[in-house]
């Protein structure tokens, strides 16, 4: 019988479900197991099907879970993480050897450089980074004969570049290089890599699709051509998420697209009151016209989520933390993506492009709360840095 096709939000409701294996349970169960027990010696020695054979290598959970991820993110195999550093770090030593050379955009999560400065370049490594908004031609010939892999993040998480997806895999696929994206702002619900040609979809899936702060997880996903290479790989460095993890992420995947739309509408707003402040210098948030890659975004993303940037003039440290220490709402943390706002003092460090913006570079992750409290947090945080609203 054919099936209806169904929207991608319906399709995260239903994803890995499999009501019927688990005595009709809408969720799968949580499975808290390491022994797995084997019916028979043909079974023991694998010349008979078993589903599972130990717990590190998936129970009906964490099976479930990369089931409905691979529906997320469109893709033929996802692997499961405790974290997304942990993600980070297995797409590199997937396909990476002594001797390659890779290239990092200098905008990337603060953790994958310390992975490529401290670990690959011990492993005799060539690690060489670019700008999120230099030319493709100009990257193309930083391209060498042993050019593995092409790392890109879009948008950068601290300053919010986007890069030209689609590009930057026509690239790679001419010169045989893999393409790899971290693609924890898109949370695999509002832009696909691996639908524009990228090899590798790494998450955080900490951020949005736990989207409560109370799991850590990391994805990778995969297309056909690189599923089994990424299977034995994950397999071989034990790498394995905890079952309640796997039950909170399911938990947070089933209401990913109704809790981005109204991160959405609530940081669309406040962004837009923000920009309205006459002391204001900047807002940096993709879908306000005035951001530099407008029209990237607009072509690529189906929409946008709760974190974005500002700049505000530079104040003193005792002044910042007048600011920041008296907040009601917003908590200080360097996570995004949980139901609660979040707000931090921005440092980016740059390679290639060092940041030289004026002034005092903030990050706002808009969380569930009403709009207007979150406005009325921001002003008086505000009115004690010295400003006037």
């Amino acid at each position: 019988m054919n099936k209806t096709p169904m929207s991608k939000e319906t399709q995260l409701l239903h994803a890995g479900r499999e009501s019927d294996a688990h005595f009709g349970a809408v969720n799968t169960p949580v499975y808290h197991a390491s022994t797995i027990l084997y019916p028979t010696l043909a079974a023991f020695r694998g010349t008979a099907e078993q589903r599972f054979g130990y717990g590190r290598a998936g129970t009906p959970t964490s099976q479930s879970l990369e089931q409905a991820l691979c529906v997320l993110e469109n893709a033929a195999e996802t692997v499961l993480l405790p974290s997304g550093v942990a993600a980070v770090n297995l797409c590199f030593m997937n396909v990476c050897e002594a001797g390659d050379h890779v290239l990092i955009v200098d905008t990337a999560y603060q953790p994958t450089y310390n992975f490529c400065e401290h670990v690959l370049k011990k492993f005799n490594i060539d690690v060489e980074y670019y700008a999120p908004r230099q030319s493709i031609e100009s990257l193309e010939a930083q391209i060498k004969p042993n050019t593995k892999l092409i790392f890109a993040e879009s948008p950068g998480s601290l300053t919010f570049e986007f890069q030209d997806i689609p590009a930057l895999a026509k690239l790679a696929k001419k010169h045989d290089v893999y393409l790899a994206v971290d693609n924890t702002y898109a949370a695999g619900h509002l832009f696909k890599p691996l639908d524009h040609g990228a090899d590798f979809s790494v998450q955080s899936g900490t951020k949005y699709i736990g989207g409560h702060a109370d799991c850590l997880l990391g994805l990778v996903a995969t297309n056909e051509k690189h599923a089994k290479q990424l299977r034995r790989t994950h397999k071989l460095f034990g790498q394995c998420i905890g079952p309640d993890d796997a039950f909170l992420a399911l938990r947070g995947l089933r209401s990913l697209a109704t809790r981005l739309r109204h991160h959405e509408d609530s940081a669309l707003d406040i962004a837009n009151w923000i920009n309205g402040l006459s002391f204001i210098i900047k807002v940096l948030h993709p879908a306000l016209e005035s951001h530099p890659d407008y029209e990237l975004w607009k072509r690529d993303f189906s929409g946008s989520n709760g974190l974005f940037g500002f700049i505000m003039p530079s104040i003193s440290d005792d002044k910042l933390s007048n600011m920041l220490d008296n907040m009601q709402l917003l908590g200080m943390g360097f996570s995004f993506g949980g139901y609660e706002s979040l707000m931090i003092p921005a440092e980016p460090k740059r390679v290639v492009n060092p940041w030289n913006e004026p002034g005092q570079l903030m990050r706002l992750h808009v969380g569930l709360e009403s709009v207007e409290d979150i406005k009325e947090d921001l002003a008086r945080g505000f009115e004690r840095a010295g400003f006037k609203i």
